[in-house]
């Protein structure tokens, strides 16, 4: 792995910078997904055969991360192209694919991703979702919570868990599965959550009560387990340190700007130690996280998946922390003005703080790290 970026990475960069700087911070999301799409960059990572652009994950990591620079950023590439794509095109059948994989490159169709549910939390061996077998299919009851754009997107994948009783008459035992459920699926009902993030994608609680659907719309093998399911949540982790760089170069871009110009003594305000070094630490610790998203990309898209959750998992994190002190950072350089919402930075503030919180949070991947990487002991 190289740290430094093929041509063609370069050309997609720019390509993607100067379609975010024409839509601006006041951007249609409807009206940006399409001409992404149009233009190939929302299935860039998917196989050629099907509509895609052939690349992966590096190459949709930078499309997120320059239109979040831009300050217009595409919070449902995280979940349509990345998660569901990604697990289709890997596991999917042929049938599968040719119905979804087209739409979704090129925009036409969307899809939402259901995992987190209210009494699981970061447990995923809690998924009471359940998938029964019925005559002629599947039928999947449960709840979901925090699901993003259920009602801009043509179906949910869906994670439920088969009823595979587990040895000496325990509880079921977890078996992970994942299952297309259409947007108009009957018993398939969601609430909207009042959220203070100011976000255009809305998030969402779903009920599923008694939905029937038929054989195909189950993903994959029944008992694959965890591989199919972090064959997406591994991109969704690199996906989102992308979403948070691009959210903090938005916010540091704007605070160095502003500290160029604004004078209020002698010299603009940039030139004091204590307005210049806050702002040189924000980028330093931006660009590192840039490096282990990259890292974890390549990985990634090499099929090395264990490499790559450790990578992903790092990326998150270091990308949420660097985009937190980016955004605080820009907020105070302004002052009163970082509050305002001529300079779009007071909404950063909460929408910031996601990066650390979703898909998984901060101390979950600490978890991860020190039981995986350095071989410490659970407590849980």
């Amino acid at each position: 792995m190289t740290v430094i970026e093929s041509q063609d990475h370069r050309d997609l960069r720019a390509a993607v910078a100067a379609l975010g700087r024409r839509h601006g911070q006041s951007y249609d999301r409807a009206a940006l997904w399409a001409e992404a799409g149009k233009l190939g960059y929302l299935g860039v990572n998917l196989p050629e055969e099907y509509g895609g652009g052939g690349g992966g994950i590096s190459e949709l990591s930078i499309v997120l991360e320059e239109s979040g620079a831009a300050g217009c950023p595409l919070l449902m590439m995280i979940v349509s192209p990345a998660i569901c794509a990604t697990v289709i095109a890997r596991f999917g059948t042929e049938e599968q694919k040719r119905t979804w994989l087209p739409g979704l490159a090129d925009g036409s169709l969307s899809m939402a991703f259901g995992i987190t549910e209210p009494d699981a939390g970061s447990n995923a061996h809690r998924i009471t979702t359940t998938a029964r077998r019925t005559a002629d299919g599947w039928s999947l009851t449960g709840r979901k919570v925090f699901v993003s754009g259920v009602d801009i997107a043509d179906a949910t994948l869906i994670v439920g868990r088969t009823e595979t009783a587990s040895s000496r008459g325990a509880a079921p035992a977890l078996k992970p599965c994942l299952f297309i459920v259409p947007r108009d699926a009957e018993g398939f009902h969601r609430s909207v959550i009042d959220m203070e993030l100011q976000a255009q994608e809305k998030q969402f609680e779903l009920v599923l009560d008694d939905v029937r659907l038929p054989a195909d719309a189950l993903v994959g093998e029944e008992d694959a387990g965890l591989l199919q399911l972090f064959a997406g949540l591994n991109p969704e982790r690199i996906m989102t340190a992308a979403f948070a760089i691009g959210m903090g170069r938005y916010a540091l871009a704007k605070a160095v700007d502003y500290a160029k110009e604004r004078q209020v003594w002698k010299d603009p305000i940039g030139a004091h130690q204590a307005i210049a070094h806050p702002l040189a630490q924000a980028h330093i610790e931006l660009e590192l996280a840039r490096l282990m998203m990259q890292k974890a990309a390549a990985l990634y898209d090499a099929g090395d998946d264990a490499g790559a959750g450790e990578a992903a998992n790092m990326a998150k994190y270091a990308a949420g922390e660097a985009c937190v002190k980016a955004v605080d950072q820009a907020v105070h350089t302004l002052g009163g003005n970082g509050l305002t919402r001529e300079y779009g930075l007071a909404k950063l503030v909460t929408a910031a703080r996601v990066a650390r919180i979703a898909p998984v949070s901060r101390e979950m991947i600490l978890n991860y790290v020190s039981h995986q990487s350095l071989g410490l002991p659970k407590s849980y």
